[in-house]
């Protein structure tokens, strides 16, 4: 099983996202996690209602630190993505260690201001984005590939609607 890293700076909503998806979709392929540069502290409540509407139990979800993967006892982390939105001006964190590397930088759903319906529809459109390149990755027979092919494929990914 492959151990994966969703990183955003604060870990309240799209990490958490990619975390999420990554461990329902993966089906024992992967293992995912999420962790952040500077952790909110708590999921954003926009990331909560969505998981809710998804019917996905959020109890073990938390903001966290990506210092938790840096220590010895840590899970073995092989393929770290990052989501925040380059284009948005987001300072997006390194991970330390030898691992696969990938940016799919999304808008980030958290900024969005306005009223609860608003926010909401820029959640549903960050979950289905994350959706489709959670999709394209899992059809990927990632477990064969050269390194150099996936990390090419990882960046395709990155390409796909909704890159920022």
């Amino acid at each position: 099983m492959i151990n994966l890293l969703v990183l955003c700076t604060g870990n309240s909503a799209r990490s958490i996202l990619g975390e999420v998806l990554f461990n329902t979709l993966g089906e024992g392929r992967v293992r995912a996690f999420s962790a952040g540069s500077k952790p909110a502290g708590a999921i954003n409540p926009g990331a909560v209602r969505l998981l809710r509407k998804q019917k996905v139990d959020i109890s073990s979800l938390r903001s966290k630190s990506w210092d938790e993967f840096a220590t010895p006892d840590a899970p073995k982390i092989n393929i770290v993505i990052t989501v925040c939105g380059s284009a948005a001006g987001e300072t997006c964190p390194v991970f330390p260690g030898k691992s696969v590397r990938a940016h799919w930088g999304l808008a980030d759903p958290a900024a969005v201001a306005g009223d609860t319906e608003k926010i909401d529809a820029a959640f549903a459109c960050t979950w289905d984005q994350l959706k489709a390149r959670v999709d394209a990755f899992l059809a990927l027979p990632f477990e064969t590939m050269s390194e150099a092919e996936f990390k090419s494929e990882l960046d395709r990914i990155g390409e796909m609607e909704g890159a920022a």
